[in-house]
C-alpha cells in the first residue's frame, strides 16, 4: 500500500518549508550572528542531504514510469551532492567559495528534471501546472545562489534563495493529483 502522490509531495513540502525558514533566519540575522552557535551552520546542509536520502525510496518505490524514476533519482543525487558540498564547506574540508556554485547547478538540474518529467501541458491539471511552475521557479531561482557566490555579503541574494524554498513549499502543498486549474481540467485527466 503506497501513499498517494500528493501526500509524498506534502511531506517534501514540509522539508522545503523548514529549509526555507532556516535560510531565511540566517538571511535576517546575518551570517555572523547565525554562526555564533556553530551547530546552526550544519542545519540546512544536513536537511538538504536528508531530503536527498528520502528521495531515493520515492524514486524506487513510488514512481510509475522510468521517466519519473529518473527524475526523482536525479533530484536525490543533486540534493545529496548539494548538502554534502555545503557540509564540507562548513567543516572546512573544502575552502574555495566557488564550491557554492554546486547549489546553482543542483537547482538547474532539478528544475530541468521537473520540466522534462511533466509530459502534460500547463493546463492539463493542477499537478501538471505545479510541475511546470516549480520547474521554472527552480531554473530562474538558480540565479540567487550564483549571485551569492559572487557577492556573498548582499542580503538580497540570501533572502531570495531562502524565499525560493518557501515558495516551492507552498507550491508543493497545493499539489493534488487530479484537480482543475483555473476552472479547467482536461477531459483526459478526468474532466468532462
Amino acid at each position: 500500500m503506497t501513499p498517494r502522490a500528493e501526500l509524498v509531495h506534502w511531506a517534501f513540502a514540509a522539508g522545503f518549508l523548514l529549509l526555507g525558514l532556516i535560510l531565511l533566519a540566517e538571511a535576517i540575522v546575518g551570517n555572523k550572528v547565525f554562526a555564533m552557535r556553530r551547530w546552526r551552520l550544519y542545519l540546512w546542509p544536513s536537511l538538504a542531504f536528508a531530503i536527498g536520502v528520502f528521495l531515493w525510496p520515492v524514486s524506487v518505490f513510488f514512481t510509475n514510469s522510468t521517466l519519473h524514476m529518473l527524475a526523482h533519482a536525479s533530484w536525490a543525487e543533486v540534493a545529496m551532492l548539494c548538502g554534502a558540498v555545503q557540509l564540507a564547506l562548513v567543516r572546512g574540508k573544502l575552502t574555495s567559495p566557488w564550491w557554492t556554485l554546486s547549489v546553482s547547478a543542483a537547482m538547474l538540474v532539478s528544475g530541468t528534471a521537473f520540466l522534462i518529467h511533466e509530459q502534460n501541458p500547463w493546463l492539463f491539471s493542477r499537478a501538471a501546472f505545479l510541475h511546470h511552475a516549480i520547474g521554472w521557479t527552480l531554473v530562474v531561482a538558480a540565479f540567487f545562489p550564483f549571485m551569492q557566490t559572487l557577492q556573498p555579503r548582499r542580503v538580497v541574494w540570501s533572502a531570495g534563495f531562502a524565499m525560493t524554498w518557501v515558495v516551492l513549499a507552498v507550491m508543493l502543498f497545493c499539489d493534488r493529483d487530479v484537480a482543475p486549474i483555473f476552472g479547467h481540467l482536461s477531459r483526459y485527466a478526468g474532466g468532462q
